[in-house]
């Protein structure tokens, strides 16, 4: 071998040593987690506040966390501590760490050695040789390039799996907070509906009301305590899949929920400027474009280098029999005339078509789904909006007034019962709307890829069921007396907002020529499932037909 040749081994094998520890230089995992929080932070998302190596945090400071209310913020802090679906997204980018160092390596020489012997004469020949692969130093710097494209787009995934596991552990917040409050509403709904089945089974016993009546209040509250049941289960079955989300277990689930949700914002983002933001900061949109690049890359390699097959290229060095030395470079070729390494380069090209469709349909999903995605969060914040300023005061005018007619002997007890239910019903719907509005919110943000603009904004919360079920005049745990934060336009009958439990109330007024039968009585306090008490005295069956009772 000339000097200047073996130069040129040396600077090969000093040049792919470099290329290699410059890929490896890439994948430092410190600069993993700086990369992917500037990612996170870039989009309003949560930081990271784990160790890669599934280590949690510490069960002091979990504690202290789960010691007040769990709001929305807190439950994302505990996901990012202890989610254990960031130890998958976290074994995923280590298995993308492993592809970039086997895409950065190149195989190992081979050496071989032989020792001939001339049969019946002195000496012997001794043969060794090193060779290696071609295709591997002939395609590795473009694999190294690659290699570094891929891991950024493992970078960008990464990403979009957390901010996905944040959005997931919001909308279970949303779910359990929803799940809780329907269950409340519910279970005063059956006891509303069981308190006029009992009601409708006694006057039943005294002759006053048929057995078809009886039937249909008992049939309504038996639907009623079905409901009630499944609500509750579905309450249960939030509670766990919020638990799961955060990773806890034991005594670490016995948590205390928020009572409220957010009320609606008043603005909300606009779509092409959220279209715009999906386009040039989706996580899932970048990871799909550098997808697209490494597989166009790939299948450029498989075109160029796909013949040479196994061809490796070596050095011998032979001594004779003689003892005199003969040396120099070799080449192993493979012939491809059996396999010319088609399913490589068809397996390539598949990939290629794959990536781009899969960009294709992000970039579709962003074009027609963020306009609708936002639609949907407008029309949804439009029926909280006909609940609060129309259905639920609507509900409560007609059991106020339910009630007052029922104070005249003008309807029976059973009228009110059933008014009082729908009137629950009302105001579950308007809860279950609001659920329902920040859920769309949630899928919104995903299509998006990333937190809302308009996220800080929401600032007042609905009432609690519980403070929906008191009667006019008590305090509510959010500190103000009408729907959810804002006043009812409905009349009310009284002066200033309307209770929601007001309209369960019963009109002490004494008008001239009323009755003097004494009206119902209202809810116990504080008791959201005692929807009703026991009927009065006065109100019990007599034996004599009731003037006014239903149906």
């Amino acid at each position: 071998m000339t000097i200047g040749s073996r130069r040129s081994v040396r600077f090969a094998v000093v040049g792919g040593l470099g290329v290699v520890l410059s890929g490896c230089a890439t994948i430092d995992p410190q600069r993993d987690r700086i990369a992917v929080e500037q990612l996170l932070t870039d989009r309003g998302a949560p930081g990271l506040q784990w160790d890669e190596n599934g280590a949690a945090a510490s069960n002091e400071t979990v504690s202290a966390l789960l010691a007040n209310p769990l709001d929305r913020e807190t439950a994302i802090r505990i996901a990012m501590l202890k989610s254990p679906k960031l130890q998958l997204v976290y074994g995923n980018l280590g298995l993308a760490r492993a592809d970039v160092l086997d895409a950065v390596e190149i195989g190992n020489p081979r050496v071989g050695a032989s020792s001939l012997a001339l049969a019946g004469g002195p000496g012997s020949q001794f043969v060794i040789g090193i060779a290696q692969p071609l295709i591997d130093l002939l395609t590795l710097p473009a694999k190294a390039r690659l290699a570094r494209v891929d891991y950024q787009r493992a970078r960008y995934e990464t990403a979009a799996a957390i901010l996905g596991v944040s959005l997931d552990v919001e909308a279970a917040w949303y779910r359990d907070i929803g799940a809780a409050q329907v269950a409340e509403m519910r279970a005063a709904v059956a006891e509303a509906l069981g308190a006029s089945a009992d009601l409708a089974q006694r006057f039943y016993d005294a002759g006053n009301i048929t057995e078809l009546q009886l039937n249909r209040e008992k049939a309504a509250a038996s639907d009623a305590r079905i409901a009630a049941a499944h609500a509750k289960v579905e309450a249960r079955l939030a509670r766990l899949e919020l638990n799961t989300l955060l990773g806890l277990s034991g005594d670490e689930t016995n948590w205390t929920g928020a009572a409220t949700l957010p009320l609606p914002l008043e603005q909300e983002d606009d779509p092409q400027q959220l279209q715009q933001i999906a386009s040039a900061n989706s996580l899932e949109l970048l990871a799909a474009r550098e997808g697209v690049k490494v597989a166009a890359g790939a299948k450029g390699v498989a075109s160029v280098f796909g013949l040479l097959g196994s061809t490796t290229i070596g050095y011998d060095r032979e001594r004779e029999i003689d003892g005199s030395v003969i040396r120099g470079p070799t080449i192993d070729v493979e012939v491809p005339i059996f396999n010319q390494q088609g399913a490589r380069r068809a397996r390539a090209l598949g990939q290629l078509r794959l990536a781009k469709a899969k960009l294709a349909m992000l970039d579709l999903q962003t074009v027609n789904g963020v306009p609708l995605a936002a639609e949907r969060v407008a029309v949804l914040s439009e029926v909280v909006k006909i609940y609060r300023e129309a259905l639920v005061p609507e509900r409560e005018t007609v059991a106020r007034q339910s009630q007052l007619e029922q104070n005249f002997a003008l309807i029976g007890q059973f009228e009110v019962l059933q008014a009082r239910a729908q009137q629950y019903e009302a105001y579950q719907g308007l809860l279950e709307a609001v659920r329902d509005y920040w859920l769309a919110r949630v899928d919104l943000a995903r299509l998006v890829g990333s937190r809302l603009p308009s996220e800080s904004t929401a600032t007042q919360n609905t009432l609690s069921p519980s403070d929906y079920l008191k009667p006019p005049g008590a305090a509510t745990t959010s500190g103000h007396q009408h729907h959810g934060g804002a006043a009812s336009s409905a009349p009310t009958g009284h002066e200033g907002h309307a209770m929601p439990g007001e309209a369960a109330a019963d009109t002490h007024e004494h008008q001239p020529g009323s009755p003097s039968t004494p009206p119902t009585e209202s809810p116990p306090h504080h008791n959201p499932d005692a929807a009703l008490p026991p009927t009065p005295p006065e109100l019990e069956p007599s034996g004599h037909e009731h003037h006014g009772d239903p149906k």
